[in-house]
């Protein structure tokens, strides 16, 4: 099944964030190489591709775990958490339905 991970950034942590990026990334290629990976982005906290020194509000990611204990564990480790980006963290079924 999906699971639906849903972050919200601490204020305040754009160079936290920047600095674990490469290992959050590669954690997301791995289930994107195994099949699972759905989808995953960073949420800009202004209307923009690019915020610059504005920075990110959170990130969703979804992707496919074998029941939400195995999401909640994977999300737990997630480098962003580590580094104190993420404040808060939710772990939510997800069912595609489109496209």
């Amino acid at each position: 099944m999906f699971y639906a991970i849903i972050c919200e950034d601490a204020p305040g942590t754009l160079e936290q964030r920047m600095t674990a990026r490469p290992d959050h990334l590669a954690r997301l290629e791995v289930l994107r190489d195994e099949g699972r990976l759905l989808v995953a982005g960073p949420h800009p906290a202004i209307d923009s591709e690019d915020p610059g020194p504005a920075g990110f509000t959170g990130s969703l990611i979804i992707a496919e775990f074998g029941s939400l204990a195995q999401a909640e564990s994977w999300a737990d480790e997630d480098p962003y958490k580590k580094a104190g980006v993420y404040r808060q963290v939710m772990v939510k079924p997800y069912k595609k339905v489109l496209p």
